[in-house]
């Protein structure tokens, strides 16, 4: 079962909707395989704030679960010593 074929387009090169250092951060861990809980405890903030970041990402990303999250962050570049950047835009078709 894939990806929605659906253009991706929530992380634009002007900056028109952009991720925030605390969001990309939390892309991160999610997409090095880490759950919230350790999230939280490497960002210093509680798990119900790494929630809350969880469901602003899948929003943005425009994105159902935290593994479509994963695979989004993977096609953006980022990863377990990936550095915080702002992504690039991809195609969600792409991804499949």
């Amino acid at each position: 079962m894939g990806a929605p074929a659906r253009q991706f387009d929530a992380i634009e090169a002007n900056g028109a909707t952009r991720l925030t250092p605390t969001q990309l951060k939390v892309l991160q861990g999610v997409r090095s395989g880490r759950l919230n809980k350790q999230i939280a405890h490497d960002l210093g903030i509680a798990e119900a704030t790494v929630k809350a970041h969880m469901t602003a990402l899948m929003r943005k990303l425009n994105v159902r679960n935290r593994t479509q999250v994963a695979v989004v962050a993977q096609a953006l570049g980022y990863g377990a010593d990936a550095e915080l950047r702002q992504p690039r835009i991809v195609r969600l078709e792409s991804l499949q």
